[in-house]
């Protein structure tokens, strides 16, 4: 039998090599390249001719997978209403950020409507996992309990078993005695949750994968990971803030970008019903700098404050620091203030943040950002009772976003009156709230910061 040939793997992007180099030439990572061995054959599989397999067509019609709700609300809401049977989630995070707390307060959830469910742990003892169950008061939960990290012995615990949810913590510790390297390296990670995933396709049972975060944010091992599972969540948050955000960004069976929002407390995870009014509870008095966004998170619309200052600089290099938005989409609208409608930022440190720990992609904040820089710069406080959303094109000019009327509702539910938004073609009318549609950063500057 020929000897299989070596390959080479890139730890951090996954590039697969035909030889060592201390470079990745994929990412330009340093001294990341490991030697792995192909995934081979399972047991049983023989090679040989295949079989014909049905086909259908595009108007044949089935009937929605049947989903099981935990009654954990905001869970059930990222996973698009509840758990769907045979499905694979993989769930990532910071360390410390509570991600073995959300998933045992899911997997008792679940247990407790009637899951046979198994909790699998490799990275604690079962007395800690036990420890961690009776301070969230979860100790009665009918929950069956593991610490292991041979993929062999839990495949075959779980087949005679025979349960409907299964959580592995984490995929990182797991290893599989076929594959030639140590756990935690491409090949095992991409080994041991094919194997996961397979083994749930077939049987029909749901299964949790817990993965490791780099220090840029993305779940460690191979990108194809996250092609094999159905569902990627990721558990987002700041250290210093009690807010928990659990954000859907692939989602075979529901909308991508849904977001859950907890609150870390003693006692564990908390659901927050109304996220709006939470990260809005501490906002004072009007002051500049302070602007609150409406922002649209998955089907959900949120209301944020984005918080701004701009003060003189000493250093050559004036700094620009950023927390919850993108380094990127700050330095264009400087620019765009700059180059159209005058306003110099230069010799000014330029400070940003996203109050409650919450991260904001979406590009309706530019209108926010921008207004909140303003604020600052010019000392001009807006109205308590103003929200802010917009997308600024280069050109200076304000384009319309998505689910305006959604915005608006959110915002006046909790009390807002007036809202600064660009122009629509057909204008959104809603009793109640005062409705500034500017065409232009040019105007929005000159209205309520006297300049333009």
């Amino acid at each position: 039998m020929a000897k299989a040939l070596a390959q080479f793997s890139c730890t951090a992007c996954g590039a697969v090599h035909r030889k060592w180099a201390g470079r990745c030439d994929a990412c330009g990572a340093w001294n990341s390249i490991i030697e792995d061995v192909p995934i081979t054959p399972g047991p049983g599989v023989r090679p040989g001719k295949g079989r014909r397999i049905a086909l259908s067509t595009l108007a044949t019609t089935e009937p929605p997978p049947p989903r099981k709700g935990s009654g954990f609300a905001e869970l059930d809401r990222v996973l698009g209403g509840g758990l769907v049977a045979a499905s694979a989630i993989l769930v990532g995070g910071d360390p410390g950020i509570g991600k073995s707390t959300l998933l045992l307060q899911a997997v008792s959830a679940f247990a407790r409507k009637g899951l046979k469910c198994i909790y699998v742990s490799g990275e604690e003892a079962a007395a800690q996992v036990r420890l961690r169950a009776h301070r969230l008061g979860l100790q009665e939960a009918p929950v069956q309990l593991a610490a292991e990290t041979h993929l062999r012995d839990i495949i075959a615990t779980i087949e005679a078993e025979t349960p409907d949810l299964v959580v592995i913590d984490s995929i990182q510790t797991m290893w599989l005695d076929t594959v030639e390297s140590a756990p935690g390296s491409v090949a095992q990670v991409r080994a041991t949750a094919h194997e996961l995933v397979s083994f749930a396709k077939r049987r029909g049972l749901a299964v949790i994968l817990v993965g490791h975060v780099t220090k840029e944010g993305q779940i460690a091992g191979p990108r194809v990971v996250e092609h094999m599972v159905d569902t990627v969540l990721y558990f987002e948050g700041e250290r210093g803030h009690q807010f928990r955000i659990l954000r859907a960004v692939k989602n075979r069976f529901g909308p991508a970008d849904e977001i859950g929002v907890f609150e870390m407390t003693g006692t564990g995870l908390a659901e927050v019903v109304n996220p709006s009014a939470l990260f809005l509870s501490e906002r004072g008095a009007p002051a500049p700098g302070s602007v609150v966004f409406a922002g649209i998170e998955g089907t959900r619309p949120v209301l944020t404050e984005i918080q701004a200052l701009v003060a003189s600089s000493t250093l050559g290099t004036p700094r620009r620091t950023v927390v919850g938005l993108d380094s990127a989409r700050l330095s264009t609208i400087l620019a765009v203030l700059e180059a159209r409608c005058g306003i110099p930022f230069a010799g000014m440190d330029v400070f940003l943040n996203v109050a409650g720990g919450l991260r904001v992609a979406e590009p309706a904040a530019d209108l926010a950002v921008a207004c909140a820089l303003l604020s600052s710069r010019e000392h001009i406080a807006l109205p308590s009772d103003l929200v802010v959303f917009g997308e600024i094109s280069l050109s200076g000019a304000l384009r319309p976003v998505s689910q305006t009327e959604n915005r608006l509702k959110e915002a006046q539910k909790l009390g807002f009156c007036r809202a600064i938004a660009p122009r629509l073609a057909k204008p959104a009318a809603l009793p109640g709230i005062e409705l500034h549609q500017m065409p232009d950063l040019t105007e929005v500057v000159g209205r309520f910061f006297g300049a333009g």
